[in-house]
């Protein structure tokens, strides 16, 4: 798995723990919802800056997003 599809898993995850729509995400965010899905696809190069941004919106440090996906034991 590359690092994209890493980021997209770890935020999809994370974003249906928190009980979160995509739509709702991608406002905590201030980002685009098609934007937000498209990371979780693993279709975007994301900067740093929006991975921050992505993790502050799901309360989370920045560096879980980019480990290995999280297992439902996790």
């Amino acid at each position: 798995m590359d690092s994209l599809h890493i980021l997209g898993a770890n935020i999809r995850a994370y974003r249906l723990r928190a009980g979160l729509s995509q739509e709702a995400l991608a406002e905590k965010a201030n980002l685009h919802r098609t934007y937000v899905g498209a990371i979780e696809r693993g279709d975007r190069n994301v900067s740093l800056k929006n991975i921050e941004r992505l993790a502050n919106a799901l309360n989370i440090e920045t560096y879980k997003l980019l480990m290995l996906p999280l297992s439902k034991e996790d």
